[in-house]
Formats: structure tokens, C-alpha cells, sequence
């Protein structure tokens, strides 16, 4: 009898044991189960990938052309003749190397290696800068009448030839544009530009006549281009 009794408290423990090293088991497996830090792990994988998605959208996604503009019609009474009785002043600058006849009392503004002066929708802008060589008709076109267009609204050229000023000669580009559009109004109006383009001693000056299209400046504007002269 009492070996009987030994003989089942032997299986018991026996079942005992097996039952507790199955539920280790099953503990040390996981059973499909996440501990907190191996689902930190996981979010962050996800975060991860989720912002490289969102990263290659941004790097493949192409931006909105800007919409092409057409000319605007020409006034039929601009408000840009320069008036007759204009007094002109010359202008030094050290830096651009150069002296020029500018109406007396027109806005300045000077910018860099650049300065305009400019009244009502007439503006006139000289820019240099260091160059090897002079200028040519064949240089302006391949070069100076792609990068106009490109940045000038609505351009369209009119000729590119050479003149003769008193400083000497110059490469030509007569063509027309969109002025900005009014702050207030929004309005726009069509202009005309003028841009010499100079050459001494290894500087470049571009000068740039720039009034509504209809306005009758010739005589100023020959005031301006007659008075440039290198230092």
C-alpha cells in the first residue's frame, strides 16, 4: 500500500515538473507576444521608414511651372515722356569706373555693383563687372538674349546690332517686356529697353534705357548715352 502511494506522488511531481518547464518554454518563445521594448523598437523602425517615404516624395515631386505671360497692350497715352525741360547732372561711379548724364531730382538706388535711377515708368540702370574681352553681336545672342528671356516677363526682341557712342562701341539689344506688376493696382504696362552693353580695359558696363512703349524719349535717352564716358 505504501508503495502504491509513493508510486502516484512520483507521477504527480513528475507532471508537476513537465508543467512548469512547458510554461518556461512558452515564456522564452514570446508565443507571438512584444515586451515594451521590443515594441519601442518596432514604432521606431516604423517612424523611420514612414519619414523616408515622406522624404522621396518630397525629393521626386516636380514644382509648378510658372504660368507663361503674354504682352500686355501698349497705352495709348503712357505716362513716360521724359519732359523737355529736364536738367541733366553727371554721376561718378569710382567703382564702375565711369561718369553718365542722369536727369536731375529721379530716384537713386544702388545695389551692389548695379544703380538705377528711375521716374514714373522711366528707369535707367547701369551694372558692371570684370570681363575678358569685349562684347560682340554673336556673344549677345548665343548668350545675353537667352538669359532675357528667361527672366524678363513676356520678352520679345526687336534687333541686337552694334552703335558707336562717344565712349566708344557698343552692342545693342532693343527689345520688350512686362513691367512688374503695381503694387496698389496690380497693373502692368508694356515696356521697351534699351541695353548697351560697354567695354574698356577689361570692365563691362551695361547700361539699360528702359521706358513705356509709345513714349517718345529718343532725345533723352541720346542725352544719357551721349554723356557716358569711361574714367
Amino acid at each position: 500500500m505504501e508503495a502504491d502511494i509513493d508510486g502516484r506522488s512520483l507521477v504527480r511531481t513528475r507532471f508537476v515538473l513537465m508543467t512548469v518547464a512547458l510554461a518556461l518554454t512558452l515564456a522564452a518563445c514570446g508565443g507571438g507576444s512584444t515586451s515594451p521594448r521590443g515594441a519601442q523598437r518596432n514604432a521606431s523602425t516604423a517612424g523611420a521608414a514612414a519619414a523616408r517615404h515622406t522624404n522621396d516624395q518630397h525629393a521626386t515631386s516636380t514644382p509648378t511651372p510658372v504660368p507663361h505671360q503674354s504682352p500686355v497692350a501698349p497705352e495709348v497715352n503712357p505716362p513716360g515722356d521724359i519732359p523737355d525741360n529736364t536738367q541733366f547732372v553727371p554721376y561718378t561711379s569710382k567703382p564702375g569706373g565711369f561718369t553718365v548724364t542722369v536727369p536731375e531730382g529721379w530716384s537713386r538706388k544702388t545695389h551692389g555693383s548695379s544703380v538705377s535711377f528711375s521716374d514714373k515708368l522711366n528707369t535707367i540702370t547701369l551694372s558692371w563687372q570684370p570681363a575678358k574681352k569685349a562684347p560682340s553681336v554673336s556673344s549677345a545672342k548665343a548668350n545675353d538674349v537667352p538669359e532675357l528671356q528667361s527672366a524678363q516677363p513676356a520678352f520679345r526682341l526687336q534687333s541686337v546690332r552694334t552703335a558707336t557712342l562717344p565712349a566708344g562701341k557698343a552692342v545693342l539689344i532693343d527689345y520688350q517686356a512686362n513691367s512688374k506688376p503695381n503694387g496698389v493696382t496690380g497693373k502692368q504696362y508694356r515696356l521697351v529697353v534699351l541695353r548697351y552693353e560697354l567695354f574698356d580695359k577689361g570692365n563691362e558696363v551695361v547700361l539699360d534705357l528702359s521706358s513705356p512703349v509709345g513714349a517718345d524719349n529718343v532725345d533723352p535717352w541720346n542725352t544719357v548715352t551721349q554723356g557716358f564716358r569711361w574714367h
